[in-house]
């Protein structure tokens, strides 16, 4: 209303647009028209609408119970069916479940059946049992009836024997033991004295056989160790070198130094073969000092030679002055210091003849020392008992009756001669002195690792020892000591107990007795230790 009171008044004040205002008036007034006529038809589509839809939900709502109706049925339906089937189910294990009961009962009825047949089988043979254990009961008290008539008449048999024979049970049992004694000390003399005179009869022809097979399995080996020496070569030319122009250098060596030269295929090495241990270091040394000097020649070959003797003579003499000093012998003849250094070059089985002599002459020493026997004797025979080694090469004869000329002829004492003599037995020792260096030379040559034969048969013995010790079930380890004279058998705990090493001991032991061959006696120690350890943290 004011609205339209100010339009008027602007109308009335301004009358250059009284017809456009009244053309916005009549428009504005025709929208407002619009407008409600529009509000109007809007309500009554509305009213239309709303009608309608009230309708169809009247029908949906209707539908929809009907529907559900239906459903309800159809549920109804299904959920009968399905009481029927789990009742025909339940029906069905119903009866499957009283089925197996019966059958359950039918068994253990059975079963109690037997149980009562087995009880009723068991007390027959109870019965039965008794009835034999009566029988035997009454069989034993007829035994011991018949047993106790045997024995009275046992007594009564050896009383009548007794006052028969006039000689008691035990005075005749000494009789018949002594006979038998008599008897069998007779038997057993008369073969005795059958087998010492077949094995005389058999001794020589076998020990010869058995003497002829060693020499021909062992002589190869041996004079290969004994008759050979080989000299390194920078290089292969220098075999050419030493055989020199159509063989000159090499023959001007085997005539300077008496040996022979070999040279084979073998790469970088010559052989010098000769049985004089002298000779063939000299050879040894003269072509080491031609090889490092490089000039090789005959001239040079024989100056070489010549310059190798000098050396050589004067080491074996200070060898065989230190060996005096050493030994604590005094007196020696020149020739015969000569002669012990010479055998600084001579072995015999892997053995230097001079350690050994040196060997000998300290243990007779100290056994004469302990003995009271004459000590500087017994060093000096020890000393030299074994000289006649230095020559054996150039001289016809054993090295004993070479050593006895050496020694006779340089006025040695007797009873160094004697010892000299006697060390391997050729005559019988009647000095304490000539025993004491036979023993002596015995231990030296005999102990372990001092020849080479020897050392490799201690060493097979000590491992056929522990072989038999590990050969038991439950060995652990086992160690050969005291040169074999002690096995120490260590066993494991959880295998062996305490009784068993016992008996393993023994058993070990019959072994060794049955499967070795071994000097004296060896013990068999045989050792369980359990161990347990923790760490307190």
């Amino acid at each position: 209303m004011e609205f339209s009171m100010n339009c008027l008044n602007f109308l009335l004040g301004v009358d250059a647009g009284i017809v456009v205002a009244i053309a916005l008036v009549v428009a504005i007034l025709g929208i407002g028209g619009g407008i409600g006529i529009g509000i109007l038809i809007y309500k009554s589509y509305a009213k239309k609408t709303v009608g309608g839809v009230k309708e169809e939900c009247e029908r949906i709502k209707k539908d929809a119970r009907e529907e559900s109706k239906s459903y309800l049925k159809e549920a109804k339906f299904e959920a009968q069916e399905e009481k029927d089937r789990l009742r025909k189910e339940w029906e069905k294990k119903s009866e499957e479940h009283r089925a197996e009961m019966v059958r359950s009962e039918q068994r253990i009825a059975q079963r109690e059946d037997q149980l009562v047949k087995r009880e009723l089988a068991i007390d027959k043979k109870s019965d039965a049992i008794d009835e034999k254990k009566k029988q035997l009961e009454n069989k034993e008290r007829e035994l011991d009836n018949i047993e106790q008539e045997l024995q009275n008449a046992h007594a009564n048999m050896l009383a009548e024997l007794e006052k028969v024979a006039q000689l008691t049970q035990n005075e005749a049992k000494d009789i018949l033991m002594n006979e038998l004694i008599e008897t069998v000390k007779r038997d057993a003399v008369a073969k005795a004295k059958e087998i010492e005179q077949k094995a005389k009869d058999e001794a020589d022809k076998k020990a010869k056989n058995i003497i002829g097979l060693a020499i021909q399995r062992c002589a190869a080996d041996h004079a290969s160790e004994i008759a050979v020496s080989v000299v390194p070569l920078p290089n292969e030319d220098m075999k050419g070198r030493l055989i020199g122009r159509v063989g000159r250098n090499i023959r001007a060596i085997e005539n300077s130094t008496g040996v022979d030269l070999i040279i084979d295929d073998t790469p970088d090495v010559v052989t010098v073969s000769g049985f004089d241990p002298v000779r063939r270091e000299i050879a040894k040394l003269t072509i080491e000092k031609l090889v490092s000097d490089g000039r090789i020649h005959p001239a040079k070959i024989e100056e070489t030679v010549e310059k190798v003797k000098r050396d050589i003579e004067q080491q074996m003499k200070e060898a065989g002055e230190n060996a005096a000093f050493d030994a604590n012998v005094y007196g020696l003849h020149p020739e015969i210091i000569k002669l012990l250094g010479r055998l600084k070059y001579r072995t015999s089985y892997g053995q230097n003849v001079l350690n050994h002599s040196l060997e000998v002459s300290y243990i007779a020493g100290m056994m004469a020392a302990e003995l009271g026997a004459d000590v500087k004797v017994a060093k000096r025979a020890g000393l030299l008992h074994d000289i006649g080694k230095a020559v054996d090469h150039e001289v016809e004869g054993t090295h004993v009756s070479i050593g006895v000329e050496i020694a006779k002829k340089f006025k040695e004492q007797r009873n160094v001669i004697h010892a000299i003599e006697a060390h391997h037995g050729d005559v019988e020792p009647t000095t304490l002195e000539a025993i004491i260096v036979q023993a002596a030379d015995a231990i030296s040559g005999a102990r372990p690792g001092a020849r080479r034969e020897s050392l490799e048969n201690y060493v097979r013995r000590l491992e056929k020892l522990e072989g038999v010790a590990n050969s038991f079930e439950g060995v652990e380890q086992s160690y050969a000591i005291q040169a074999g004279r002690e096995i120490r058998v260590i066993v494991k705990p959880e295998v062996v107990n305490d009784e068993a090493t016992t008996f393993m001991a023994k058993d070990i032991a019959k072994k060794i007795e049955a499967e070795l061959e071994y000097p004296g006696q060896i013990k068999v120690n045989v050792i369980r230790e359990v161990r347990k350890i923790e760490y307190a943290k």
